[in-house]
């Protein structure tokens, strides 16, 4: 797929103070933004991602002051536990392709 990667017309103060907020936020450990920077980082390069999370950020914000809420972080594994099944085989193609015969045995829940 083709997405648009392009920014917003809007206030210049307003994207400056973003992507810097961007930045910060995709430095900070164990949090959602990071995860979404480092997923987006991958596939569309730093430079992009940084953009992509300011725009993400500004509709957070957006909500926030809209609904009146607090920011909830999702955690930094929200998108491991969105399609557990997908990332399981992902990995498994991956160990397969280095060579590694793999056999997956679930661990019994502990209580």
């Amino acid at each position: 797929k083709r997405r648009s990667n392009r920014l917003r017309p809007g206030a210049p103060w307003l994207k400056t103070t973003l992507v810097q907020c961007a930045v910060s936020a995709s430095k900070a450990k164990g949090t959602y933004l990071r995860a979404l920077y480092h997923r987006l980082r991958a596939r569309r390069g730093p430079k992009k991602a940084i953009c992509a999370l300011a725009a993400s950020m500004l509709t957070a914000i957006y909500h926030m002051l809209k609904d009146g809420t607090f920011y909830t972080d999702l955690g930094p594994d929200h998108f491991d536990k969105l399609d557990k099944k997908h990332q399981t085989s992902r990995l498994v193609r991956r160990l397969k392709e280095l060579g590694y015969a793999v056999q997956l045995e679930p661990i019994p829940a502990t209580g």
